[in-house]
């Protein structure tokens, strides 16, 4: 029952660091309450862009004839099929992840895993009954969904994001409470599927911190589709019928079917046992340092339970940092260029600096932007479609930031990345030559720009 690491939690963060852990020497166990592979491979990331390929796919049967195909009567959607083939997929990565860890040696232990105490320089765990002994531990807890304190919510059968991706059944009307990119995401899969959206942001625009420019226009194209939104607008109440809403004074009743609440997530760190070894917080989550140390020297936190940066590819590479560092190697957190998408249809994304940032905090910057029809593979492959690509760069020439718009920028955004992460300007950049012809080359022209 003695280990060098205890990884508790399976998400993308533990399962990942369990494997480079093993693969370091060490011998690590994994306790994982639930399923492996965390919320983002059973009921987020995975299961959700599942359901957004196949609402894409059949987008772009109702629109074949720009693309002068002709497709016999109308399209339509198998919902319980496409749910069906979700699970499938679900259960193939899952399986994967398992095997994964059995290849590297790694036990894994399906309970819930407390700290007990710290005794003789070891840390002692218990789980179901039993007590293991180890020298570190790695908490990757990762986050739970957020329920705000709403009336009438909690006499409501109300979907989070788990409810959602489980329904084999479409609502005809559904009130999303969140226009971030939870709420935009099950937008796109529910308005291609017929169902009319309702989005209720508190926030002057959706997306959250995302770029402003960027978001407007994801919200006009969606506006097109049929969604519909209530910016700055409070829910006050949740009823049978609907939500009851209030802006500028004034209320309203926005009626739907179904409710699906997504207004954020916090850290999951309760009953972990984390006052037994006086373990540091930093607002709701756990305090870090660039090794992903907490302040006990040999305790370690990657992924939401620190309260950063909640997503998924974060998590990995912060589990990666912890390893490194218990290994000794010289490995440090930089958190300049991670990247968010938001897997609509069009997509968006962005990595580093926003324009809003930057002019909340005085900083000098410059914008160099061009619409994605810059791009001749872009024209070809999205008839009528807009998107912008934007770079900013600061006083020196360097990237600092960049926002895009437009199908596949999921696939393009780490370009951009690298070279903020490695301080490039933008005339060292330009002498980057990208393949012709690609949606790609937008970044290179915008350059220019």
């Amino acid at each position: 029952m003695d280990f060098d690491i205890a990884i508790i939690g399976g998400g993308p963060a533990g399962y990942n660091a369990a494997e480079k852990a093993a693969e370091n020497g060490l011998q690590a166990i994994l306790f994982e309450k639930k399923y492996l592979g965390g919320v983002c491979l059973n009921e987020g990331c995975i299961p959700t862009k599942t359901l957004l390929y196949s609402s894409k796919i059949f987008d772009s049967f109702k629109t074949a004839d720009k693309y002068g195909i002709s497709v016999n009567g109308n399209p339509s959607a198998d919902y319980p099929k496409i749910i069906k083939r979700k699970d499938k997929v679900v259960q193939t990565l899952t399986g994967g992840v398992g095997y994964k860890l059995s290849s590297a040696g790694v036990t894994v232990v399906k309970e819930t895993a407390t700290i007990l105490c710290e005794k003789d320089d070891e840390i002692q765990i218990s789980a179901a009954g039993k007590t293991y002994s180890v020298k570190y531990i790695l908490l990757c807890t990762g986050s739970e969904t957020v329920i705000p304190p709403i009336k009438g919510l909690s006499d409501t059968q109300f979907w989070t994001s788990k409810e959602a991706l489980e329904s084999t059944e479409l609502p005809k009307s559904l009130a999303i409470i969140g226009g971030g990119v939870i709420g935009m995401e099950f937008a796109s899969i529910f308005t291609s599927m017929g169902v009319q959206v309702h989005i209720i942001e508190m926030m002057p625009e959706i997306l959250g911190a995302m770029d402003k420019e960027t978001s407007a226009m994801l919200r006009t194209d969606y506006g097109k589709k049929g969604v519909k939104f209530y910016l700055n607008t409070k829910v006050t109440e949740v009823t049978a019928k609907g939500v009851v809403v209030e802006k500028d004074g004034k209320s309203q009743t926005i009626e739907a079917d179904k409710v699906l609440v997504s207004v954020g997530r916090r850290p999951v760190t309760k009953d972990l046992g984390l006052e037994t070894l006086n373990i540091a917080m930093k607002g709701n989550g756990v305090a870090v340092n660039e090794f992903m140390q907490t302040s006990h020297p040999r305790v370690y936190a990657a992924g939401d339970i620190t309260g950063f940066s909640l997503l998924a590819h974060t998590a990995i590479r912060e589990g990666e940092v912890a390893i490194h560092h218990i290994a000794g190697e010289d490995d440090r957190m930089s958190y300049k260029a991670i990247p968010g998408v938001v897997y609509t249809n069009p997509e968006i994304a962005g990595v580093g600096k926003t324009e809003e940032e930057l002019t909340a905090n005085g900083e000098a910057f410059r914008v160099l932007k061009l619409p994605m029809s810059y791009s001749g593979r872009f024209i070809a492959e999205n008839e009528g479609g807009s998107g912008l690509c934007k770079i900013i760069v600061n006083s020196n020439e360097q990237i600092i930031g960049c926002h895009m718009l437009g199908n596949p920028v999921s696939e393009l955004i780490l370009v951009a990345g690298i070279a903020i992460e490695n301080g490039d300007t933008v005339e060292e950049f330009r002498k980057h030559v990208y393949p012709h012809p690609t949606v790609g080359e937008i970044i290179h022209e915008t350059l220019f720009s």
